[in-house]
């Protein structure tokens, strides 16, 4: 492995725990999380201007790269499928940083999970969703799943949509994990590649629910805008 994979989160796990002790939002996990994307090989790139309170991020999802790539760079918290949880230190990490899991298949729950998505909107921290709902190759967009959408439609006046297009450039297909690779294959298949690679952060113009009809159009503006922002169909 390249030379800059070096261990820089050791000391920010200690000042982590003391937050969380004291139940109070940890300011490290964020750090910690930019710095697990950089000695990933990840060199960060944000374009635009995030909405860094009160939002729901709406992202394209490729790998779980890009959890490190925005929560390093946002101190987003994720609506994340549950069975991330149990994830080696990247599920601990997300779960510090209160990610909201949900049962995607679990329809007699949507109503509960959307309304665990609007208390933690409600809080201030920014939350990303990937409605794609898994992760793609990088070719083209998946349909986005508009029901989490629900927890903003309608929703506090002061609570912001903004569509997020999440940019590897010409290495995508190195990067992403997909089909039946497991995290732990796919992990040690990007920590193992050769030099740095760019993620572009694209953080696109905001939106107000009360300009769509429903979430279902949110979710379509929002695909059509990422897919712009990434030159895709």
């Amino acid at each position: 492995m390249g030379a800059h994979r070096h261990d820089c989160g050791g000391t920010c796990i200690l000042p982590h725990l003391v937050w969380r002790l004291f139940d109070r939002q940890s300011p490290i996990a964020g750090l910690f999380l930019r710095c697990a994307g950089w000695v990933a090989g990840a060199d960060v790139t944000i374009i635009g201007a995030p909405v860094r309170r009160k939002a729901l991020y709406i992202a394209n999802h490729i790998s779980w790269l890009d959890i490190l790539a925005l929560a390093g760079q946002t101190k987003c918290a994720f609506v994340a499928k549950a069975d991330m949880k149990p994830w080696p230190l990247i599920g601990w990490l997300t779960t510090s940083n209160n990610t909201v899991y949900v049962e995607r298949e679990a329809r007699h729950a949507a109503h509960h999970q959307a309304n665990a998505l609007q208390t933690a909107l409600t809080s201030g921290q920014p939350v990303t969703l990937f409605p794609e709902g898994t992760t793609a190759d990088g070719s083209t967009l998946l349909p986005f799943r508009s029901s989490l959408i629900a927890a903003v439609t309608p929703a506090p006046d002061d609570i912001q949509i903004q569509p997020v297009a999440l940019d590897y450039g010409p290495i995508v297909g190195d990067i992403a994990w997909v089909g039946d690779e497991s995290f732990g294959a796919n992990a040690l298949r990007v920590l193992s590649r050769a030099g740095r690679f760019p993620v572009r952060v694209h953080f696109l113009a905001p939106l107000s629910h009360a300009d769509f009809a429903d979430r279902k159009a949110i979710a379509a503006h929002s695909r059509a805008e990422i897919a712009a922002a990434l030159g895709l169909s």
